[in-house]
């Protein structure tokens, strides 16, 4: 793969120090610096419901065609809503939201006023359904883009196994049509998307929900799209599904890939969910239904099959990731950090390492062996993954994807 000089790497679901369990030195200033050393171009600001991160928006950024700058790094404005009401049962999800201004985000920030309270989170929760909330956002302005967010993680996905739902239409009836694309999550890839009949005209993207600005955080999933220079060539792309491709991790490596409680030490294969009912050995309580098992759940077409309209994408998992497994030191460790840094200072960012950087170049550089391998490795997407379940993140284990197939 080459990155091309038009390519814009975007990353527009992340959250600002305003959200729970978020990062407290989430800021501009560190969003902008992180976001330049892992290769992304367009941020999404996050958290635009949230009084005191909407008054440092208005006051720190600067617009032009509907990016927002900071410096010289542009922002969309954007946010998440959690929707959670009674509609025959119980019901709940998460949206991303993109908006073209701040005058359009001042209006919706109006709305919700008439619903809740806005203050107290920056992911506001509101007894909205889902038809309604893209109805009156819609009037607002048809400019606004609602994404159902990380679509298939148990509780707040649109299909994950807690949300209540089982289709995009359940959800959003009349305004189904008004749903342009699908986030992804970490726990699913487009592959497993294109399984789903009804997603087959939407554009499937995918971003990283980001609690911090570290670049094992940061744009961990991203879209690839044409570099443009307006909000609305931005949306264009996700309507039209012209964008370049999108950057996944590993479903293996999302929280919620298999099924399992993390109390309990306990995981499995929906295969081996199946014979147990869905109900745990240790507890005897119900397993939580991870995003392997809920796709082959829902799917309309099997394993393998190709969307003919399909975007491409690219599995890598971040380069810290990569330098913990090769070093046998923890994520966050100095001697991670210091292997880090330096491949930065050597190649310039995350992205160009992990999908351009030559062979030859590294050698050249006197990188470490174990470390070129897993480079190229993980590019060819042969690192082996012990699947995460239940709010526990997937493990990169030493050792070829095809022995996993029978460890696992």
């Amino acid at each position: 793969m080459i990155i091309q000089e038009d390519w814009f790497f975007a990353d527009l679901h992340i959250h600002s120090k305003y959200s729970r369990a978020c990062s407290t030195n989430l800021s501009f200033e560190n969003l902008v610096k992180w976001a330049k050393i892992k290769g992304l171009n367009l941020l999404g600001t996050g958290d635009f419901t949230h009084p005191i991160w909407f008054k440092e928006i208005k006051e720190k950024l600067i617009e032009k065609n509907g990016f927002y700058y900071y410096e010289d790094f542009p922002f969309l404005i954007t946010g998440e809503i959690s929707l959670i009401y009674t509609q025959d049962k119980g019901r709940r999800i998460h949206l991303v939201i993109l908006v073209p201004n701040l005058e359009i985000a001042e209006r919706i920030n109006s709305y919700l006023d008439t619903k809740g309270r806005r203050d107290y989170d920056g992911r506001p929760i509101f007894k909205i359904p889902g038809n309604e909330f893209v109805e009156q956002l819609k009037n607002i302005s048809k400019d606004i883009e609602v994404i159902p967010a990380h679509a298939w993680t148990p509780w707040f996905g649109i299909f994950g196994s807690m949300s209540g739902f089982n289709s995009l239409k359940e959800c959003f009836k009349e305004q189904f049509e008004e749903i342009h694309a699908i986030e992804t999550g970490m726990s699913s890839d487009p592959e497993m998307n294109w399984r789903i009949d009804e997603l087959k005209n939407k554009a499937i993207i995918s971003f990283s929900d980001a609690h911090s600005f570290w670049p094992f955080r940061l744009g961990r999933e991203a879209t690839i799209f044409r570099k443009v220079d307006s909000y609305k060539k931005i949306i264009g792309q996700i309507r039209e599904k012209t964008f370049i491709a999108t950057i996944e991790t590993e479903p293996a490596y999302g929280k919620y890939h298999w099924d399992g409680h993390r109390l309990c030490n306990f995981s499995c294969s929906p295969e081996e969910s199946k014979k147990l009912n869905g109900i745990c050995p240790v507890c005897k309580k119900p397993l939580t239904i991870g995003v392997d098992n809920r796709v082959e759940e829902l799917a309309s077409y099997k394993r393998g099959y190709k969307l003919e309209n399909a975007m491409p994408f690219y599995k890598v998992l971040p380069l810290h990731e990569l330098l913990a497994l090769a070093l046998g030191s923890p994520l966050e460790s100095k001697n991670v950090w210091k292997a880090y840094n330096s491949l930065i200072e050597m190649f310039g960012n995350e992205f160009h390492i992990l999908l351009d950087v030559s062979n030859e170049e590294l050698l050249q550089k006197n990188v470490d062996e174990k470390i070129i391998e897993l480079i190229l490795r993980n590019r060819k997407e042969k690192i082996k993954i012990k699947p995460g379940y239940d709010g526990e993140y997937g493990k990169a284990l030493m050792g070829n994807v095809e022995k996993q197939k029978t460890i696992i």
